[in-house]
């Protein structure tokens, strides 16, 4: 996408080394989303980017002839089920193309990359350079690149069920089809008992 630049958290570890991304990310502010902020700042993104449990991307803009971190995404390689009657008929029928045996008839086992973190850097107000539509999209661009090695052609996240948000997602394209009980360690950071759950079918 024009205008910004897009690094990878692991290539950047390889070539200036763990201190160095520490500082860089030491200095992110997402006050809207407390786990947008700890992940990139309290070690997770380095730790799970070196583990390969997932990948982070650091969206870069010009800003005062400088280039500054305005956003971020992550990305993982999950799966996920999704209950046939719980989507289209029209968009059951495509995701049943890449679903995998389930015990339960209804049920769609698909492995889908997941959106794990997506957010602005508040810091300096550069979250003024970037929209969460444009953030979205990177990502799902970095899907689409991988798909086309690996195939497949769906995508999943997971947001607190906040209107606000469900608004957002729906807006770009997804589909709500089922909620997650929060883990023990989410309780603390998130709002509410669950986790809505929303898929894209990328064209």
């Amino acid at each position: 996408m024009a205008g910004y630049s897009i690094l990878s958290l692991s290539d950047i570890i390889e070539e200036k080394g763990e201190d160095f991304c520490r500082e860089i990310l030491s200095s992110f502010s997402c006050p809207k989303n407390g786990d947008v902020e700890r992940f990139l700042t309290k070690r997770s993104a380095i730790d799970f980017a070196k583990q390969g449990i997932s990948q982070t991307f650091l969206v870069y803009a010009s800003y005062r002839k400088e280039n500054v971190i305005c956003g971020y995404f992550t990305i993982a390689n999950k799966y996920i089920v999704v209950n046939k009657h719980s989507v289209s008929g029209t968009l059951g029928r495509r995701l049943r193309k890449f679903a995998m045996p389930s015990a339960a008839k209804n049920d769609l086992v698909i492995m889908a990359p997941l959106v794990a973190q997506l957010g602005k850097n508040y810091t300096n107000d550069y979250n003024k350079l970037i929209t969460g539509d444009e953030l979205l999209k990177m990502a799902e661009d970095q899907i689409r690149l991988a798909q086309r090695i690996i195939g497949g052609k769906v995508v999943y996240l997971e947001c607190e069920d906040v209107d606000r948000l469900r608004s957002f997602y729906s807006d770009n394209g997804y589909v709500e089809f089922g909620k997650r009980k929060l883990d023990k360690d989410e309780r603390t950071e998130m709002s509410g008992t669950h986790l809505i759950q929303l898929l894209k079918y990328l064209h």
